[in-house]
């Protein structure tokens, strides 16, 4: 038994021994950078947020002349060339509050308020200015801001991601060579991106009159499109 055991222990050590006398692997030394890429784009495409604000003593009455002034708007939107798929339904509320005599403070009775908006995708914004002015006058009084995008940023984001990873290769040139090591080949990407939307302000209040003035001036902008890569390079 003593003799088994001492063999077995022999053949132990000596792995042991042999596994100490390997090549060490070690951990490759890297370098870590990240790229940007930048495209600039000019939008095609433009979402508002059109409202109808009223108010009135009665109730009922307050709910049917909004009804009546959305309705209008729609009308509107749809005889301008806005599809019926591009107007939604955004929101519908109705609310109270009480009213008071300015002078003395008493009581005077309630007053409700109905807010019905639509969202509408615009599709053509040579137009846009135009019909920003044909739904005030059909009878919106509240528009929620403007927002312009880019239907098809497919080629945009490619040409970034391009532009990030030269950026990337160049600054890892440049480390390189500053800190004296040779430059490898990539061990590891990872990327993201990501485009800023234009928005606009909000347009007037009122409604109801004529659309007979100039077209409100708009203005689109440009679309940014970015895409950052994080690259990892073996060095020597």
């Amino acid at each position: 038994m003593r003799t088994k055991l001492f063999i077995f222990s022999s053949v132990l050590i000596l792995a042991l021994a042999l596994s100490a006398c390997g090549p060490s692997t070690g951990s490759q030394n890297t370098l870590n950078v990240t790229g940007t890429g930048t495209v600039y784009l000019t939008p095609d495409i433009a979402y508002i947020n059109i409202g109808v604000h009223t108010e009135n003593a009665d109730i009922a009455q307050a709910v049917a002349s909004n009804n009546a002034q959305t309705q209008a708007v729609v009308d509107a939107l749809r005889a301008n060339g806005v599809d019926g798929k591009d107007i939604q339904t955004s929101n519908f509320s109705v609310w109270s509050y009480q009213t008071s005599d300015p002078m003395t403070g008493e009581y005077t009775g309630m007053m409700y308020s109905v807010d019905n908006s639509v969202a509408v995708t615009v599709r053509d914004l040579t137009k846009l200015g135009n019909l920003l002015n044909i739904v005030v006058g059909a009878g919106a009084n509240n528009i929620n801001g403007i927002s312009f995008d880019v239907t098809d940023k497919t080629a945009a984001l490619a040409e970034a991601r391009q532009k990030a990873m030269e950026n990337a290769g160049s600054l890892a040139n440049e480390l390189a060579q500053t800190a004296g090591v040779s430059l490898g080949g990539i061990q590891n990407i990872s990327y993201a991106d990501y485009s800023t939307p234009y928005y606009g302000y909000g347009y007037g209040m009122g409604g109801g009159g004529g659309a007979e003035s100039a077209a409100a001036p708009i203005n689109p902008g440009q679309l940014q499109v970015t895409a950052t890569v994080n690259v990892t390079y073996g060095i020597k």
